[in-house]
């Protein structure tokens, strides 16, 4: 295969000042230290302010008595405000503290009452689960060995897709990003008993994130759509629910799912995506069209050939699909949601154990990577798709890094540089 060293790059760093502690080239990226701005000690930061939820500068209050980060390392966090960040209009990326003020308000005022911030039934605040994003069209060269390296070690039920499909891909999707003006997101989720540790957060994130994003773009006619799948043999292998712009609506439907079922490891996944394919997605260069895959569990290995055919059809629908990897993920399901990414032109989302929810959450086989909220993740991926300008997290949104990226990059032994978002 043809060398490709990130085709149609802008020049976001110097190469020169790269430097990623060393280990193979396929070698997991280990836990680094938090950066400035995260704040190693909890202590004085009870009853601060979280500014608006999505932190994209909304009027919204933020979620009282959830602790904040502090705004430097050895920076106070003493009981910041709890009536979230100030007015802003921040785009999608900014500062996850909301508003200006990196300690969540003045100091020396405490959170008092309930928490506003969290969603209605739930007793959850958004915000809480945490995860890291990597794009393998980026980083082509590194997804084509570690594809090898998968297809060497013998693995039952990899996907049958052809190096010309992946090269095509990737000339595809390095070119010059386009806005867009509207948006067409599906959320695709695995509703298996497995995912009920899980569950109850992903649904208060996403309830969410469809406001988050009204505030950040009012004018992108946001429309939502949910399928969920177990697997054959439960009440329901399937169900979809097309395309709604009635917010509330949306978030009924989500809030009415449950976890159950399943039995073993393996799941219907191919299904999920094929509904998800068939769903009444807008035509044309105007609307972003992205479906969130959010999965613990591979696919049968017996039923590889219509999962691959799964993510053709959503690749023939023009919709980028961003796998988030959950707990328990195996080899098998990171390199399927990695080429259905890559293939598809999304990128790969995994949940880590930085929010202490659910159990452990495999470590990516990357070299290097930042560690966000999931809600800063996803509304990156969203503004990414809609503005056509690629940007990596900010520094108050990185709790911690992997690995050991030097400006948003990291050397490998083999002297090729990856980009770590």
């Amino acid at each position: 295969m043809a060398h490709r060293l990130f085709a149609s790059l802008t020049p976001l760093f110097a190469l020169s000042a790269l430097a990623c502690g060393g280990g193979a080239d396929l070698s997991e990226g280990g836990s680094g230290d938090a950066p400035s701005g995260v704040g190693a000690s909890s202590s004085g930061a009870s009853g601060g302010s979280a500014g608006s939820s999505a932190g994209v500068g909304a009027s919204s209050p933020g979620a009282a008595g959830t602790a904040v980060i502090s705004g430097g390392t050895g920076g106070t966090a003493t009981g910041g405000s709890a009536t979230g960040g100030s007015p802003g209009g921040a785009p999608i990326g900014g500062s996850s503290a909301g508003g200006s003020a990196p300690t969540g308000g003045s100091a020396g005022t405490t959170s008092t009452g309930g928490s506003p911030g969290t969603r209605p039934g739930t007793g959850i605040a958004p915000g809480t689960l945490t995860a890291g994003a990597w794009d393998d069209n980026r980083n082509y060269d590194f997804f084509a060995r570690y594809r090898s390296a998968m297809t060497t070690s013998g693995q039952a039920g990899l996907l049958p897709f052809t190096n010309a499909e992946h090269d095509t891909a990737f000339d595809s999707f390095m070119g010059q990003l386009s806005s867009r003006e509207t948006l067409d997101v599906a959320l695709v989720l695995d509703t298996t008993g497995s995912m009920g540790d899980e569950m109850l957060y992903l649904r208060t994130e996403f309830l969410a994130l469809t406001t988050s994003i009204s505030e950040a773009y009012p004018n992108a006619e946001q429309r939502w759509s949910l399928v969920v799948y177990r697997d054959t043999g439960d009440i329901y292998s399937v169900r979809a629910f097309d395309f709604t712009d009635d917010l509330q609506e949306f978030q009924t439907t989500l809030a009415a799912q449950n976890a159950d079922g399943g039995g073993d490891l393996p799941e219907a996944s191919e299904l999920g995506l094929t509904a998800a394919a068939e769903l009444g997605w807008r035509t044309g260069g105007a609307t972003a069209r992205l479906a969130f895959w959010v999965a613990d569990a591979p696919h049968h290995a017996e039923r590889a050939v219509a999962m691959a055919n799964a993510v053709r059809a959503v690749r023939n629908a023009g919709v980028h699909l961003y796998p988030v990897a959950s707990s328990g993920i195996d080899e098998l399901s990171e390199h399927s949601m990695r080429s259905a990414a890559q293939l598809t032109g999304g990128r790969y989302l995994f949940l880590t154990d930085d929010s202490g929810v659910g159990g452990a959450h495999k470590e990516p086989t990357i070299p290097c990577y930042f560690v966000t909220r999931l809600d800063d993740a996803i509304l990156r991926m969203v503004d990414i798709e809609l503005s056509g300008i690629y940007h990596e997290p900010t520094t108050a949104q990185i709790i911690r890094t992997g690995g050991e990226p030097l400006e948003g990059s990291c050397r490998l032994t083999s002297g090729d540089v990856v980009f770590a978002y």
